[in-house]
């Protein structure tokens, strides 16, 4: 386990762009030559992202003491080199790449390395060290090569951690799975007060984590709190993960640059006050989590949407429902009418480069599935159980009705291959046919959503609720397929024959260990549009 560093610059860089001093531009003050840390400064674990074939994104950031009232994590002013290396084995004797980069306060000493040169479709284990300090060993896997169709690819897909309302238990259990990858579609933090006892968590925290995130140190913090968890920690250690964010990293229903709410008294009543409140949560979502430097805001800007190929069989689409959305129209919420509003045609929910791009790529793509990692429910869901009364969630596409009809037509006319939509946000597991008109039972269905539960948020689940009898009353929403109130994740296993979706599920989350089952496992087969029972 030693790590001299003669061994470690030997190859310093080579074939790797290390986001640090010089690649960003920060502070450029003399390194701390000899750092001695007042505790761990791994506490926040480590982690991998967005991996390419010959490549993945290494994450990590120095935090001796994460909940520090001022953001910084216990590290002073001053810029850290921190030592990286990429093995094809655990005990790292087959050392494929090393480097060093620096951690810089201007990035709450946050590391993003991204490390090229590797092997496509394996396995690889990575560290860092920091002074004498060395971090837990995680585990990633490069992408397929793009020119061949590897046999298979498993992913999970998760969303919705609210961490005061439930212990992250499906974490661990995702940890055991066999995965490729993890995508997360949102919700990674909830910008809301934590509770005077911090939920189900029973715990003491300052009094700044009883007030909605406001600042850059209150988004740090807030992320530094949820990261601190072992379950969530795991399952970063054993998978690169692909993330996308919805809006409570931010706000909640935050739409481009409208906050949920004027006039509440808070600082974002204004544009410009919402997009100082923006970048700071965009900026420490990005300290936080394993993304390239594409994915690196510019103040209150930035693109998330982007699109990861693995081998000839999947193209993942990534995207971003929140920043370039109209506002919600009739005032938001789920109510009936608004008609006139909801199917505005001038309405975007992704924002025209964005659809553009998507609906292009999607046409363009060779892969045998197209899967979009999307935030918010595509499926008409008639939320009243009356006939007679149409009630729309007006967050979701059916506020937006018209770029639904846009998504839905684009990918139909185009015969994008085997289109499938993974959804978060509902705090709730929906199986869906979208079809080009929701209205006529006889209209061709174009692809499968399957939408997630959360992983916490919404404490205790059950396997039926009330919304989704409503949901399911006969007639109501004839191509709604299944549904399932409780909390878990969802593992997805494609072949070239066919897409096959388990939801594992965990029968409680406000006490901690619970064990897993299968709630329901469904199957799209390839040239046949809809989900089937397994």
């Amino acid at each position: 386990m030693d790590l001299t560093r003669r061994r470690l610059l030997g190859s310093a860089g080579a074939g790797a762009a290390a986001l640090g001093l010089f690649a960003a531009g920060f502070s450029n003050g003399t390194a701390w030559a000899s750092p001695r840390f007042p505790g761990d400064p791994f506490r926040l674990g480590v982690a991998s992202g967005d991996p390419t074939p010959d490549g993945i994104v290494l994450w990590t950031r120095l935090a001796p003491d994460p909940l520090a009232l001022d953001g910084r994590g216990g590290m002073p002013e001053r810029r850290v080199a921190v030592q990286w290396q990429i093995a094809s084995d655990e005990r790292f004797s087959r050392v494929a790449r090393q480097g060093t980069t620096h951690a810089v306060p201007e990035l709450g000493h946050s590391v993003h390395v991204e490390a090229d040169g590797l092997e496509p479709g394996r396995d690889y284990f990575y560290r860092f060290r920091a002074g004498g300090d060395l971090s837990p060993v995680g585990r990633a896997r490069t992408a397929p090569d793009a020119r061949t169709r590897r046999g298979d690819v498993s992913f999970a897909f998760a969303s919705c951690q609210c961490w005061y309302e439930g212990f992250y238990t499906a974490y661990r259990h995702m940890a055991a799975e066999d995965l490729d990858f993890v995508v997360h579609l949102g919700d990674y933090l909830y910008e809301y007060g934590v509770g005077a006892t911090a939920g189900v968590r029973g715990m003491e925290l300052d009094a700044s984590f009883q007030r909605e995130t406001l600042t850059l140190a209150d988004y740090r913090n807030r992320h530094a709190l949820t990261r601190l968890d072992a379950d969530l920690q795991a399952a970063h250690q054993a998978f690169p993960w692909i993330l996308t964010w919805d809006d409570h990293e931010v706000e909640n229903n935050w739409a481009g640059d409208i906050a949920q709410l004027d006039n509440d008294g808070l600082p974002d009543d204004t544009v410009d006050g919402f997009r100082a409140r923006k970048a700071a949560a965009f900026q420490a979502y990005y300290e936080h989590l394993p993304l390239r430097l594409p994915q690196r805001p510019n103040g209150a800007d930035v693109r998330m949407y982007r699109r990861l190929p693995f081998g000839g069989l999947l193209d993942l689409h990534v995207l971003d429902t929140r920043s370039y959305r109209d506002d919600q129209v009739c005032g938001d919420g789920t109510k009936p009418g608004c008609d006139t509003e909801r199917r505005d045609p001038a309405r975007t929910m992704l924002g025209a480069e964005q659809e553009r791009w998507l609906l292009d790529g999607t046409a363009r793509s060779g892969a045998r599935w197209n899967v979009l990692a999307n935030q918010t429910l595509i499926a008409q869901v008639d939320q009243n159980p009356d006939p007679a009364v149409l009630s729309s969630g007006l967050d979701m596409w059916d506020g937006y009705t018209a770029a639904r009809d846009r998504l839905l037509t684009g990918l139909h006319e185009s015969g994008a291959g085997n289109p499938v939509v993974l959804t978060g946000d509902i705090h709730r597991s929906v199986v869906a046919d979208l079809k080009l008109d929701f209205d006529d039972e006889s209209s061709p269905v174009v692809a499968t959503e399957f939408a997630g539960t959360s992983i916490s948020s919404g404490k205790d689940g059950a396997a039926m609720d009330q919304v989704g009898r409503n949901w399911l009353t006969t007639g109501v929403n004839p191509h709604l397929r299944w549904h399932n109130s409780q909390r878990g994740y969802t593992v997805l296993r494609l072949t070239d024959r066919d897409l096959r979706a388990d939801y594992r599920v965990v029968p409680y989350v406000t006490t901690p260990g619970a064990p897993v089952e299968t709630a329901g496992s469904f199957v799209v087969e390839a040239g046949r549009p809809g989900a089937l029972p397994a």
